[in-house]
Formats: C-alpha cells, sequence, structure tokens
C-alpha cells in the first residue's frame, strides 16, 4: 500500500489536513488511518461544538491566527454543505468588578485579534442577550456559536479524495530518506510522507517515529451537566466566565448546543486515562505513568488546591451547581442532569508549565501535531492549510 500522504488520525484535524492536502497538491494519493471504528472517535466526538471566536488568545499566537481564520472558514464550510450550526453569540460576564481588569485584556486581546463586532456591554445590556443572567459587565462576541463537529469530519470523510483505513492501530513507524512506513494490523503502509493528528496520542506516536517531544500528553477529562428541559429555558445562547489566566481551560459555562440541549461545565479534573470517559473503567497504569511524570508532579505541587477543588466540585452536583449560579442566579441543584465527558490531551512541560499554543513539528518526512486542544475544532480547516503549507518541501 504506497501513498503520498499517510495521515494518523481521524478526527477534524486529521481529516481537514488530509482534505488540504488533497487540494494543495493535485494528484497526491492520500491514506488517513485510525485505531478506532468510527470518525472522530475521540477528541472530535467529546466535543461541546462551541465555535470559538479567537478572544482568548495571545496576538500574533498560532492560536490566535488560526482560530479567527478557522470559525470563518467553519461557518462558510457548514453553510455550504448544509450542516448545522449557528452564530448564537456569546457573553463573558464578570460577575464581582475585581473580575473587570481581566475582561478588559480579553477585550484588548480579541480587538488585536480582529474580533467583528466586539464590545463591552454593562449590567443592563446584559439582560438584553441573556435575561437570567447576573453580572456587572461583560463582553458581547457576536461571532460565536456552536456547530456539529462530528458531522463536519464525516462530510470532511465523505468528501475526501483519498483511502480512509478505520480500526488500524499504528503498530510500529519506520523513518528514512525513502519515507515513511508505517505498520498496522492490515498491512504495511509506505508513503512519501506522513501527517500525525494523534491528538490524545500524539507523543506516543512522535516517540515511535523517533522525534524527542518538549513535553508529554496529560490527559484532562472535562465533565458536563444539562440542564432539564423545564431550566434550559433560562439559556439563549452561550455564556462564560471570565477565565482564571493560569489555565488554559475558560471555567464553567453554558452552552446552548444545535440540538437545542443546554450544557453546562466543563470542570478540569486528571483523567485516569487517556480515554477514560464517562461508564468507561480507569486505565490504573496510563494514570502511574502520569504520576511518574516529573513534568506532571510539578504542575500539581503548584496548583493542588485548584485541583481539589474541581474534584470536589467533580463529585458533588450542588457545589457544581453553585459554580453556575455566579453566572445565572436562578440555577439550582434540581436543575443538572449528568451529562458527557470528554478528556483534553494537553502538553505539559518539563518544567510543569502547560504548553498554551499550538505546537507542530516538521522533521525530513513528517509533521507531528504535538499540541492541539481547544480551539483546534473550531480552527480546523485553517490547521489544514497551515499544514499543507508546511507540506512544502516534503512531496
Amino acid at each position: 500500500m504506497k501513498y503520498d500522504v499517510a495521515v494518523i488520525g481521524a478526527g477534524i484535524v486529521g481529516l481537514a489536513s488530509a482534505s488540504a492536502v488533497t487540494k494543495r497538491f493535485p494528484g497526491a494519493s492520500v491514506v488517513v488511518i485510525d485505531k478506532e471504528p468510527t470518525i472522530g472517535f475521540h477528541q472530535t466526538g467529546h466535543n461541546s461544538g462551541v465555535l470559538h471566536s479567537g478572544l482568548y488568545y495571545k496576538p500574533g499566537s498560532l492560536k490566535a491566527d488560526l482560530c479567527v481564520r478557522g470559525q470563518r472558514a467553519m461557518v462558510e464550510f457548514c453553510e455550504t454543505e448544509g450542516l448545522p450550526f449557528k452564530r448564537s453569540g456569546k457573553l463573558v460576564v464578570a460577575t464581582d468588578p475585581s473580575q473587570i481588569p481581566a475582561m478588559e485584556e480579553l477585550l484588548a486581546r480579541g480587538t488585536a485579534n480582529g474580533l467583528r463586532g466586539l464590545r463591552r456591554i454593562n449590567a443592563d445590556e446584559i439582560k438584553e442577550y441573556e435575561p437570567h443572567c447576573g453580572g456587572v459587565a461583560a463582553l458581547h462576541v457576536p461571532e460565536s456559536g456552536v456547530a456539529d463537529y462530528q458531522a463536519v469530519a464525516v462530510r470532511l470523510a465523505e468528501k475526501l479524495s483519498g483511502d480512509i483505513k478505520l480500526g488500524q492501530p499504528v503498530e510500529r513507524i519506520r523513518s528514512g530518506t525513502g519515507g515513511v512506513e508505517i505498520d498496522t494490523p492490515g498491512g504495511t503502509i509506505e508513503a512519501r510522507a506522513m501527517i500525525a493528528c494523534a491528538g490524545l496520542h500524539a507523543d506516543r506516536v512522535a516517540a515511535m517515529s523517533g522525534l524527542e517531544t518538549p513535553g508529554r500528553v496529560v490527559p484532562f477529562r472535562g465533565e458536563y451537566y444539562q440542564l432539564t428541559e423545564a431550566a434550559s429555558s433560562l439559556i439563549n445562547g452561550l455564556i462564560y466566565p471570565v477565565p482564571d489566566p493560569r489555565f488554559p481551560w475558560l471555567g464553567v459555562h453554558f452552552t446552548r448546543r444545535v440540538d437545542g440541549r443546554v450544557e453546562v461545565g466543563p470542570n478540569a479534573v486528571l483523567a485516569m486515562g487517556r480515554e477514560h470517559y464517562r461508564g468507561v473503567r480507569p486505565e490504573f497504569g496510563e494514570l502511574a505513568r502520569t504520576f511518574a511524570y516529573g513534568g506532571f508532579m510539578k504542575l500539581a505541587a503548584k496548583y493542588w488546591k485548584t485541583g481539589a477543588m474541581e474534584v470536589w466540585r467533580s463529585a458533588r452536583s450542588s457545589t457544581y451547581a453553585k459554580t453556575a449560579t455566579k453566572l445565572v442566579p436562578e440555577i439550582r441543584g434540581e436543575h443538572l442532569e449528568p451529562g458527557g465527558a470528554g478528556v483534553r490531551a494537553q502538553i505539559v512541560m518539563p518544567d510543569g508549565s502547560l504548553q498554551d499554543d499550538f505546537s507542530m513539528i516538521k522533521t525530513e518526512n513528517a509533521i507531528h501535531v504535538l499540541n492541539a486542544p481547544s480551539p483546534a475544532a473550531t480552527s480546523s480547516l485553517a490547521i489544514g492549510d497551515h499544514i499543507a503549507n508546511l507540506m512544502q518541501g516534503l512531496l
């Protein structure tokens, strides 16, 4: 089985990259490989569906550039393909005057990143968008919304002019001057170049290729609740808190999804395995490897109080509800029903810091996407174009 390009990972980033390569290099043969039996099984399929605007990210970073371009490309793709999406807009709400400086920093970032229509609003204006939301001030972000990223991934797969091989875990990678050889249960795949979009297993695939990564993936689990049908009328669109600038996640928030359900969350706790979803048994060996990693232990030592609070909130819906009432005071514990859970692949560096920006490494015959957490789904089409640009010289 010989191809010009082999893509490891049939999530939305891998499929967007494969699609972009076929457009940039007409006639190039492409194969997408994934160990799971279905498209978008992991982060794509456990995504909240939020269409991020590019508000939060440092101007000039890959995240800022690719998110802003990516969300506009995503809207165009969904419109063209007839896929569900909604530009519902978002409020980032300061519930206390002490949060206003951080909110103003977000306004400055969003403005620098070129967001359209972004503006600060007062407490009375908040009620015009979200009548049940409490706050002293907020940012109104009209370019935010929701989409169905699983549907996007499936459509990208349907339109791809290449092969897709599911249920084929990568067993071995051999890299040389002539290209790469990827061993799978279905046989060996030879390719001139490889794109690795392995998400939760990105560092392991890189290591199989002989690449020494700057950090390693530590899985963080985000757990969601869902509002009861009676309480869901309290939310019109997206309501977010002003985030803690120390962490890459955005805090417990409200999301009215494309199907009308309203999710509350996620929190952020250490996952007991890279694929530790609700109803899935913990991987204690994986958990032990996480605790054995010095970078994680340095992170834990610095933020153990925050981590303990997240675990406590995870165990008690009443505590979860108390967090949610800061944004919507009418929410009560009985309004929350268990929802889904997702696992975020986050690169933690040896010094205990979290790698904030997207990270891609180009080698002699491969491109490795090492760190692509949120907003990777929103940014996926722009990430694909970026990777296609990086492929210059490999084909």
